[in-house]
């Protein structure tokens, strides 16, 4: 067992521990304020491309088409009223840390992303199946919901080429606290494609 998945362990296992109170909270507000289970479940692409569930904490509507663009804002109708607060704090990801200590994922890696998107990357892009997806990564902390897919892409490739454990930490640290400023919560713009539509769309 190498050093990155004894932290994963340790730091899922006490985040759960200490958080536990947070997250009957959570699932009692979901399912008080509508129908619907609590945890959102959803495959996604793991380290190789392998398959595996991701957990969140619901925050749309049940009705509501689960592989739809995410949204733009807090005003998207999709959004419960109790999701909108859970994503603007990222709460939403906190079962992500159940993934972590399964060891489907990592504290600090690319962002688990859709299987079909794997279709759409170059070789260099694949780069960042490398590693086990994470929490939080290099692009959540470069720009967020500022940037576009090719931007997230580049930073998650930047990432499996250079990580340490020192870039860990400091991507965690910085992620914390950018969860309590609100920072970038909204995708602004998913593609670089959709930009320059929307820009031409304006003249």
């Amino acid at each position: 067992m190498n050093c990155k998945r004894i932290f994963d362990i340790s730091t899922s296992l006490l985040a759960i521990a200490v958080l536990s109170p947070v997250f009957a909270i959570i699932i009692t507000a979901i399912k008080l304020t509508g129908k619907g289970p609590a945890i959102f479940k959803q495959e996604r692409a793991g380290k190789d491309g392998k398959p595996f569930v991701f957990y969140k904490f619901r925050t749309m509507k049940v009705e509501v088409d689960p592989f739809g663009p995410s949204p733009k804002a807090g005003d998207d109708p999709r959004l419960t009223t109790v999701g909108k607060f859970l994503r603007e704090y990222s709460l939403d990801e906190l079962p992500q840390l159940f993934n972590i200590l399964k060891g489907d994922m990592s504290v600090v890696g690319p962002r688990p992303l859709y299987i079909s998107q794997m279709a759409e990357w170059n070789e260099r892009q694949k780069k960042r199946l490398l590693v086990k997806p994470g929490l939080t990564g290099l692009a959540q902390i470069s720009g967020r919901g500022e940037l576009t897919r090719e931007e997230k892409l580049e930073f998650d490739i930047k990432y499996v080429e250079t990580a340490s454990f020192l870039t860990d930490i400091k991507i965690i640290m910085v992620t914390i606290a950018q969860v309590f400023g609100r920072k970038s919560i909204y995708e602004k713009r998913y593609s670089k494609a959709e930009h320059t539509r929307g820009q031409a769309s304006k003249k």
